[in-house]
């Protein structure tokens, strides 16, 4: 019998089914079901492991964080244990029954080294497995994907899985060796610990030197002057050349100039038209810029395209690829959209054409092509909302880059209104091409009037308005990930999960992404006492470093020896300032604490936590002259939104708790609004038991 070993129990269901012809037999050891089927006179068993099936750990003896020493965690010897029993068992029930072996998990550095964890665990079982082994890579689950992948079997890659155990082992001793130093210094301890990581800690610097720069801008106001008129082409609004007048004494005998005219006169009408190049294909960061642009967070953009890989409906979405391979067939996968009802006519308007020729990146690797659908979901299929927006999205992608160029115009008219150069600009689509089947990338149009040169037009109002400079904008998660992949940090599998720890561990909010006063005096402190953390330089060697593992330019070994040399020095710096560095992350935390003003006194409302009973509750920083105190949920983080209840003037917050959507509540517990939901809530009880 061959064991065939996924990375999921969807993939496994899915492989077993293509190979099988739909004739695979479901069955389970301990409860984790298994496909078994007859092909080629061969008998199979396919299994689907959760992604890791070991972890890694430090010994039992360092588990206490105030016994040891935070430096001892920097050279101490690591090991893998089960974390996935029922798995691991199962796995070794297959394998003593097996011949061979295919591992058959996703084929990237992750997916490789779950293949091997795997394999030593079947191994480990039946040692006459390691002969032998077999590597299926597909970059899609699709039955010719599949069929070729079996057909066209390589070998494991060691090197890239050992690869990627080495970021393994490098984030597992930085991350705890900084998490129980930085939480030992300041006391946060058990739930409350504070995380510092190799990755996570110069992505919330780049969030936190953003908002800084934001907290320094100094606006400068402007004056912008403006004129309504009335043509025979219809009313519009025109704007001073001078778009910014920075001096108000300029701005207003402008205005008066304008003013002091009944009509103007159109001095010159100019069109020019701009050619617009279809889209290169999706690549992860791409695709999840373009996700969280439809309001999906980073790491939400990727569970969705995840499901939909397992689906059958969309290529791995895992790729820094943006060029299709020229084995692709194009023209299969047009044949597969023509069978949409929403992009079937687009579809086959391609397929019509005698060659295509798609757009390209500037990427290119030979893992995985970019990210492109494989399949038209059904009914049957019963995709949420979601999974539909995101499943449209890739597949107008993909048509949009064998699309023809889009044609833009931009249109001016300049007018002379009292002497004062006036203009009013507008631009149209003139050619929709790859724009009709890809909106997303489409501005509205801005007519302007059809004027010509020597034309009259009435003036009916002049006015102005004064304005302000604008701060720079937060990044938004996707422009986040973009900056994190220039800066060298973290993978295209890893980003968004990064993004989504530093959400979990309260040091950002909100989106577009803000620190919070936490997160600000973390970086401050990591700054100013050990800047190698915050840095992305060093974070970005040691992935080309690992990278050079993958290639066989470096081993495992001297990666990570090399970053536990680097982890010493910046140890050092932080030991020698350890007082000063946790006063300034304290005051942070402290800053957090506060919710709003009090409304019976105008002071803070702070939350405080009960030393004898340990709950947390909000209490005025006036007690005792003032007494207001408001009870709070005793689970979940806390989050100050710094707006009050309309309806009790009590401060707001909003609560994350696990497997559950964040949810507002205002500190009154006799607002209003909460009866009002009692009520409901209470109705919709009694019309369920009846």
């Amino acid at each position: 019998m061959k064991l065939i070993v996924t990375e999921k129990d969807t993939a496994a269901k899915k492989i077993a089914g293509i190979l099988s012809g739909g004739k695979a037999k479901a069955g389970s050891y301990y409860k984790i079901p298994i496909y078994s089927f007859t092909a080629d006179s061969e008998n199979f068993t396919c299994i689907g492991l959760k992604g890791h099936i070991v972890q890694l750990e430090y010994p039992p003896e360092y588990s206490d964080w105030r016994k040891v020493e935070p430096r001892e965690l920097i050279d101490a010897d690591l090991h893998k244990s089960p974390s996935a029993k029922a798995v691991v068992n199962a796995l070794k029930k297959t394998a003593k029954e097996a011949d061979s072996v295919i591992i058959a998990t996703d084929f990237d550095r992750e997916g490789e080294l779950i293949g091997l964890e795997a394999l030593e665990q079947a191994v480990e079982a039946n040692p006459k497995l390691s002969q032998g082994v077999r590597r299926a890579r597909y970059s899609a689950l699709t039955a010719e994907e599949i069929n070729k992948a079996f057909t066209e079997t390589t070998e494991l890659s060691i090197p890239l899985a050992q690869a990627g155990e080495a970021r393994q082992d490098i984030d597992l001793i930085w991350g705890a060796t900084l998490t129980r130093f930085i939480s030992l210094a300041t006391s946060r301890l058990g739930n409350q610990f504070l995380s510092v990581g190799r990755v996570q800690s110069p992505t919330l610097a780049l969030i936190v030197a953003r908002e800084l720069e934001r907290r320094a801008f100094v606006p400068v106001p402007y004056w912008q002057v403006y004129a309504e008129l009335n043509s025979s082409q219809g009313d519009f609004t025109a704007q001073h050349k001078t778009d910014r007048f920075l001096d108000q004494s300029e701005a207003e005998a402008a205005l008066a100039n304008a003013r002091a005219a009944a009509t103007g006169k159109v001095t010159t009408v100019k069109s020019t038209q701009k050619k617009m190049q279809p889209p290169p294909p999706f690549n992860t960061t791409a695709y999840t810029k373009a996700a969280t642009a439809l309001g999906y967070s980073a790491a939400r953009a990727i569970r969705l395209a995840e499901d939909l890989y397992l689906g059958g409906f969309i290529s791995y979405p895992r790729t820094d690829n943006t060029v299709y391979p020229a084995s692709l067939d194009l023209r299969e996968i047009l044949g597969e959209l023509a069978k949409s009802p929403e992009l079937g006519d687009a579809a086959r308007e391609l397929m019509a054409r005698e060659t295509l020729t798609p757009a390209r990146g500037k990427k290119q690797t030979t893992d995985h092509p970019p990210i492109y659908p494989v399949g038209v979901p059904g009914p049957g299929d019963k995709l949420d909302d979601a999974h539909w927006k995101v499943w449209f999205l890739v597949a107008r992608r993909f048509l949009a880059t064998l699309g023809e160029e889009a044609v833009s115009e931009s249109n001016r008219v300049d007018l002379d209104i009292g002497g004062e150069p006036f203009a009013v600009r507008g631009s149209r689509i003139v050619k929709e091409g790859w724009l009709a089947v890809y909106p997303y990338s489409r501005s509205k149009d801005e007519e302007v009037p059809r004027l010509e040169e020597g034309e009259e037009v009435q003036v009916a109002k002049v006015f102005d308005e004064q304005k302000e400079t604008q701060p720079p904008t937060r990044y938004g998660q996707g422009r986040l990930i973009e900056l994190m992949e220039q800066n060298g940090l973290g993978t295209k599998a890893t980003r968004h999960s990064i993004i989504q720890n530093l959400y979990d561990r309260g040091y950002i909010k909100n989106t577009p992404v803000e620190p919070t006063e936490t997160g600000i005096a973390m970086v401050e402190a990591l700054n100013t006492y050990a800047d190698r953390i915050t840095k992305p330089q060093m974070t970005a060697e040691l992935e080309d470093e690992m990278n050079a593992i993958a290639e066989e330019a470096m081993t495992k070994d001297d990666v990570v020896k090399r970053s536990r040399e680097l982890l010493h020095l910046a140890y050092t710096s932080l030991e020698e300032n350890k007082e000063a560095l946790a006063g300034v992350i304290v005051k942070g935390i402290q800053e957090d604490k506060v919710v709003g003003e009090c409304p019976k006194c105008g002071k803070q409302l702070r939350v405080i936590r009960s030393k004898k009973s340990k709950k947390r509750f909000v209490g005025c920083e006036g007690y005792p002259d003032c007494d207001s105190t408001y009870p709070l949920p005793q689970m979940g983080r806390l989050l100050p939104m710094h707006t009050v209840c309309p309806s009790c003037g009590s401060p707001k917050v909003k609560i994350f708790t696990p497997r559950r959507r964040p949810w507002e509540l205002c500190l009154d517990p006799n607002c209003p609004t909460k009866e009002e939901y009692n009520k409901k809530r209470a109705a919709k009880k009694a019309e369920k038991a009846s």
